[in-house]
């Protein structure tokens, strides 16, 4: 089939036979000037539009002009960053001495090619900035710890404008903690005075004095429910403020911990016990002595549940309840530690010392440290967020650091923020922007581009969660909650198959099937008056009688491996098959198969 013919639309004026458009046919306006022949288009009255048919033979594409008198015009190449491709270089290329072959040396004179072109490309596209997606940008001769709260706040959204805000309490030094989902905040102060509420919508749950001294504060399971280390123990309160339990089994904390996957309250005190209870059941799962003094640095790590604790010989330990002794300790700083934090994905761990350094951790292989920093003065508090940003607090000055990658060429702060008192604690809070500052005089939330996780799964923490769904959750949370006996360094050691003892096993299977009595070494005492003839007589009867109740012990287990066999019991966790089946079992005779057992 030929091409369908174009049609271009054109208003119907004085000049009927005439087209501008090149390759457009004007046979039929001429004939019908001569009016030898009909028109090959009538315009429409109706409509007041002519419709003219293309003569696609003679229709020409257009070509553009050739630039330069018809001479080739060559492109400027643009050079690249030589510190750039050093990055993304994969080292020298093979040496072609040994290579014998020269099809072979062709070949791999063409990868080296391929590879050289694969490493100029992601030189290029460092410029593309995608680790800087979502942060301020300034120009050249600007910093960005010069811009301050009041520019951004100017700058951005009516939204994200209110969540930067000042509360001046009384009651302090405070200490602070948001929900898993970001919405809710919690704050303890020194004197007493413990407040929740929702900071997005600036509602109050529940505001009230104690009149104790408030050491730590945490959420529980969601927002309905939180504790408060007191000055003897732990008490718990649902949202509007009523005491629903006393935890003397935790007394005189000064750290507490809530693990939501397990429902454990973790606390350490000042005598250095560190104790966990399941909240579910309200009992206590283990208390160890750390043997560390007072505790007043711990976190958990997110990904494995594991217990971090820093003392003053700067050494970090990691504790689980179902053993008593650490699991694993780091020596991280010749000085005492000042701060311990683990980053929400559970790979990096960061420490702060007295000997001015910052240091981040791979806390996975337990190695480093990958990033050092050096400061001005120690560091006094540590927090990781959810896209990698570092605060530090140093009295009263907050700086927040990028995560470190290969276009970050220098550990320049990101941003700095000066409060009007000494920090006490501060979190990033999740899947926002926002770090809330808790300090001797109030709470302060400064608006921290770049910082929080803008993708979150509904099933894991829904910001926007209803109360059916609160619901829901609470229920399936308490079906899948995890025994405390799996904390453990390495989480997925729990699924795999342990394949030694399981070898083991095995192994005395198949020898049982070939064992033979043991040989019995029996010497009776030596009694008064007995002869030489009884004592061999009773040797002889021990032998014999040792000699027969072994026999018949092999006897029974070679007869209870054959009746596995026969049977085929696979429901015992014990079985193991000693003759692998074949899918060609079923094409042999049945008949002589039942005989041979």
């Amino acid at each position: 089939m030929g091409k369908t013919p174009k049609r271009y639309f054109d208003s119907a004026g004085g000049d009927e036979g005439t087209a501008d458009a090149k390759g457009i046919s004007t046979e039929g306006v001429k004939q019908e000037k001569k009016g030898k022949k009909e028109p090959k288009f009538k315009a429409d009255p109706e409509g007041g539009m002519d419709v003219i048919q293309v003569d696609d033979k003679r229709a020409r594409h257009f070509r553009a002009p050739k630039r330069g008198g018809g001479k080739k015009v060559k492109l400027r190449e643009v050079p690249v960053d030589p510190e750039a491709l050093r990055r993304h270089s994969r080292g020298d290329g093979v040496r072609l001495d040994g290579v014998k072959s020269r099809f072979q040396k062709i070949k791999q004179k063409r990868k080296d090619i391929n590879i050289e072109f694969a490493e100029e490309q992601a030189a290029r596209a460092e410029v593309l900035l995608n680790e800087e997606e979502g942060f301020l940008e300034v120009s050249d001769d600007e910093l960005t710890t010069e811009v301050s709260q009041a520019e951004i706040v100017e700058n951005v959204d009516i939204t994200t404008a209110a969540k930067h805000f000042n509360l001046q309490l009384e009651f302090g030094p405070y200490r602070m903690r948001y929900t898993k989902n970001g919405t809710y905040l919690l704050l303890g102060g020194k004197r007493g005075h413990v407040a929740a509420f929702n900071w997005v919508k600036k509602s109050l749950l529940c505001e009230m004095n104690v009149m104790e001294s408030v050491h730590d504060v945490t959420w529980l399971m969601n927002q309905t429910m939180f504790a408060v280390a007191q000055k003897n123990w732990v008490h718990v309160y649902d949202s509007k403020g009523t005491e629903l339990h006393c935890v003397k089994g935790m007394n005189r904390v000064t750290r507490m911990e809530y693990l939501p996957y397990h429902f454990l309250l973790n606390s350490a005190n000042e005598e250095g016990f560190i104790t966990w209870m399941d909240v579910s059941v309200g009992q206590t799962v283990a208390s160890y002595n750390s043997r560390m003094g007072k505790i007043s640095m711990m976190c958990q790590n997110p990904w494995n549940a594991v217990t971090c604790v820093g003392n003053s010989k700067g050494v970090v330990s990691m504790w689980s309840p179902s053993v008593r002794d650490p699991l694993a300790k780091m020596l991280c700083h010749s000085m005492p530690l000042t701060a311990v934090a683990v980053d929400p994905t559970g790979t990096q761990m960061a420490t702060a010392g007295l000997d001015r350094t910052v240091k981040l951790w791979d806390i996975r292989q337990l190695d480093g440290p990958t990033v050092e920093y050096r400061l001005q003065t120690a560091a006094s508090g540590i927090d990781l967020s959810q896209k990698g940003l570092m605060a530090i607090s140093m009295g009263n000055i907050c700086e927040i650091f990028k995560k470190p990658s290969f276009v970050q060429k220098n550990n320049r702060p990101y941003l700095r923020q000066r409060t009007p008192a000494t920090i006490s604690n501060f979190r990033f809070c999740p899947f926002e922007d926002i770090l809330g500052i808790a300090t001797a005089t109030g709470f302060t939330s400064i608006i921290v581009p770049g910082s929080g996780e803008p993708n979150f799964d509904t099933l894991e923490a829904n910001p926007f969660q209803s109360l059916s769904q609160r619901r829901e959750e609470e229920v399936h949370k308490l079906l899948e909650k995890i025994p405390s006996e799996f904390i453990s360094l390495n989480p997925a050691q729990i699924g795999e198959v342990d394949v030694p003892s399981l070898k083991d096993r095995l192994e005395a299977k198949t020898n049982l099937l070939t064992m033979k009595a043991p040989k019995i070494n029996f010497e009776p005492r030596m009694k008064h008056r007995m002869s030489k003839a009884k004592r061999i007589k009773s040797k002889k009867i021990v032998k014999e009688t040792l000699r027969n109740a072994a026999i018949a012990d092999i006897r029974s287990a070679k007869e209870a491996l054959k009746e596995e066999r026969k049977t085929g019991a696979q429901e015992t966790g014990d079985f193991i098959p000693l003759e692998s089946g074949s899918v060609l079992d079923r094409f042999r005779d049945k008949k002589k198969l039942k005989k041979k057992k």
